[in-house]
């Protein structure tokens, strides 16, 4: 079992920055890809950015060159920084993470947090 603890989330205006973090705990060994989920109000949930252990990362096409996903293995966390926010930004945000398993893998999601890109 992994648990996963998210912050960073608020209230920002178009154009400004925000960073997500989001710790691992548990079972952490066995995690090979970590990333970012959305979720706006009557929409369905849609992956932002994803990263595997050795640091591929992939990114929905709407946020490319202004979020940015890291992780630290070490610890384990997964980082977003989100730079020139935009009111589409606006979203529930949830961290995931992928583990291993004899047969197939397990996905694991964190409770989210709010964006809300607003002037």
């Amino acid at each position: 079992q992994v648990q996963l603890a998210e912050s960073g989330g608020g209230l920002v205006q178009p154009g400004e920055s925000l960073r997500l973090s989001c710790a691992a705990s548990g079972t952490t060994l066995s995690i090979i890809n970590m990333g970012w989920y959305r979720q706006a109000p009557g929409k369905e949930r849609e992956l932002v950015a994803s990263i595997t252990r050795d640091d591929v990362t992939n990114y929905q096409d709407s946020v490319k060159g202004r979020f940015t996903i890291s992780r630290d293995n070490d610890r384990p966390t997964v980082n977003l920084q989100m730079n020139s926010l935009k009111p589409e930004d606006t979203a529930r945000y949830y961290c995931w993470v992928q583990t291993t398993r004899t047969f197939g893998y397990n996905d694991y999601w964190g409770q989210g947090t709010q964006v809300t890109v607003s002037s």
